[in-house]
């Protein structure tokens, strides 16, 4: 599946109608909710007709599309499923019990096949369900005249601080060629440098967050002082919240075109199995984390790694840096000792050190769940399966001479 997104423009009137779209379905969700912690719901089906009682019971509520309102359901028991899994399961910390949402900023409401009408130039949609907000013209980088509407599966309004967007659910999978590189890399990520790969060179990271925090902090202060529930508290927090979502937008940018050079300039490449959620409890280094977006970047090295091709990797952190990579011993270091000095000559940057040993882990681990390739005859590199080069390169060669597409096992 593809997402496509274009920002709404449209009137004022127009958007007061989306924001009373937004809210029936908040309203929708909620109530489903409230059945299931009433111990009325035990199941899906459950929720869809209390879901159709809720649109006989309330007449604006039936206004939004039927479909649309199964959406709502259908996240509701997403939620309500992902719990009960991670109790099952046994997940450490917190099980993500599912919570009531409030009317805020960001809203986002799905129509799946009725409910909405493209322009003959799809550059305009109109809403047609019972609300009757009218047709908005669309501003994108994608162009939706080379989809067929029968791809498109869903439509989601999202209601961010600087307007309204709407994406469309393409039914198609991005798989592109890349001619292979000859080329193996170990990532090494840190906070004096985003990350130094298996050949010492390091990349910094701009610190979006920091560059951004002096004015982020002045309009906190503007908001906090004005009254609450007046209009120009309402206009200080939407400042507020373009300014976070810039930095956001600037965070995941970054992430996507470092993460995309990445693999297209490897044919593997290794990375370290890192907890994020359990490092930003570290109260002096969680906002140096929290905006290096760790967990981000790996997400698209994955993602790119599927559509490309590339072996991704994802090995366990222990002693990568502690271990030489050249005779093997281990050389004990503080946080703040940054060369790797060892008894047999070895002497190097301490992350270029632990980079050479995720690459050497990469490629000789026995039982990692970060493998995300298949070879020519469909047999994918899953947990408990032995990697080395030659096997990989072998593999990946086999099946660009044999004209097959990148097959890809998904690493959850």
């Amino acid at each position: 599946m593809l997402v496509f997104e274009t920002k709404l423009y449209g009137t004022k009137e127009q958007f007061a109608i989306l924001d009373e779209v937004l809210r029936a379905a908040l309203f929708i969700r909620n109530k489903c909710l409230r059945l299931w912690e009433d111990k009325q719901a035990k199941s899906r089906n459950d929720l869809y007709r209390y879901c159709k009682t809720l649109a006989e019971s309330f007449p604006w509520a039936k206004k939004l599309n039927s479909q649309a309102r199964q959406a709502m359901t259908e996240r509701t028991w997403a939620a309500i499923a992902r719990f009960y899994d991670n109790c099952k399961s046994g997940k450490s910390g917190k099980k993500g019990y599912p919570k009531y949402k409030r009317y805020q900023t960001r809203l986002s409401v799905e129509y799946k096949t009725t409910g909405y009408k493209l322009s003959e130039t799809r550059d305009e949609i109109m809403f047609t369900d019972g609300f009757k907000a009218g047709t908005f013209k669309m501003r994108g980088g994608r162009d939706l005249n080379f989809y067929q509407l029968s791809q498109i599966k869903r439509v989601r309004i999202v209601r961010r601080a600087d307007g309204y967007y709407c994406q469309f659910v393409v039914d198609r999978e991005r798989i592109n060629n890349k001619k292979p590189a000859n080329h193996t890399v170990g990532l090494d990520v840190g906070i004096s440098h985003f990350y130094t790969d298996s050949d010492g060179n390091p990349v910094d990271y701009p610190q979006y967050l920091r560059q951004s925090e002096k004015r982020l902090k002045r309009e906190q202060r503007r908001l906090s002082k004005k009254q609450k529930g007046s209009k120009n508290r309402a206009k200080a927090r939407n400042r507020l919240g373009r300014r976070h979502l810039k930095v956001q937008r600037q965070r995941k940018d970054w992430a996507v075109k470092l993460a995309r050079c990445v693999v297209m300039s490897a044919d593997v490449v290794a990375y370290e199995d890192l907890k994020v959620s359990n490092l930003v409890k570290h109260h002096c280094l969680a906002k140096s984390i929290s905006d290096a977006a760790w967990y981000q970047f790996r997400q698209w090295i994955e993602y790119f790694g599927r559509v490309f091709g590339v072996v991704t990797v994802a090995v366990p952190p222990h002693y990568t840096s502690q271990k030489c990579s050249s005779c093997g011993s281990v050389v004990k270091k503080t946080l703040s000792q940054r060369t790797h000095a060892c008894r047999c000559g070895c002497r190097l940057d301490r992350d270029h050190n632990a980079a050479l040993n995720i690459l050497e882990l990469g490629l000789e681990y026995r039982g990692t769940h970060g493998v995300q390739a298949c070879g020519h005859d469909g047999h994918c590199f899953k947990i408990g399966d032995s990697l080395n080069v030659s096997r990989v390169e072998e593999a990946g060669n086999l099946s660009r001479e044999a004209g097959n597409p990148p097959l890809y096992c998904d690493s959850n």
